[in-house]
């Protein structure tokens, strides 16, 4: 049976999920989910993986236009290495560059107002962020060109 992928664009308040189709080609937003205790994100992020059929995670990294990482590409590492220990699937982490510039652009283009583009920016900024995974080939090297992860504090 083929999984699905699912992209996430993490934030401190909300996370910006998306999914692919079994065969790898589409993405399509899925939900926001907003960040409680780390307790109830496991139990809802490990029902999302059952419930969606996941069988990977595409982690949205943060980079400097220069392509350095900083603080916020250091919490999504972290948040990347909590999530594979709570779900035991393996993450690849993407460049998110301009995805949340390019979700805004794309929901004002569809008319939809402040309160509307806010509910649905983050979830569209995971598919941007997938579709260009798929885009790609679907490499298991990520876009940062490194594939340590760093260890999550307890």
């Amino acid at each position: 049976m083929k999984t699905r992928l699912l992209g996430v664009d993490p934030g401190r308040v909300r996370v910006g999920l998306a999914v692919s189709d079994p065969e790898r080609r589409f993405a399509f937003p899925l939900e926001t989910c907003t960040r409680r205790t780390p307790e109830q994100d496991a139990l809802y992020f490990r029902a999302l993986v059952e419930r969606e059929e996941i069988g990977g995670l595409v982690i949205g990294l943060p980079l400097h236009l220069d392509g350095r990482e900083g603080e916020k590409a250091v919490e999504a590492r972290q948040f990347g290495a909590w999530l594979k220990g709570v779900t035991g699937l393996e993450v690849v982490f993407w460049d998110e560059r301009f995805t949340t510039v390019q979700a805004e652009a794309a929901l004002w283009a569809a008319g939809l107002t402040h309160k509307r583009r806010r509910e649905r920016r983050d979830r569209v900024a995971a598919q941007i962020l997938l579709q260009s995974y798929l885009d790609a080939g679907c490499p298991t090297r990520d876009s940062s060109g490194s594939l340590e992860e760093p260890s999550v504090p307890g």
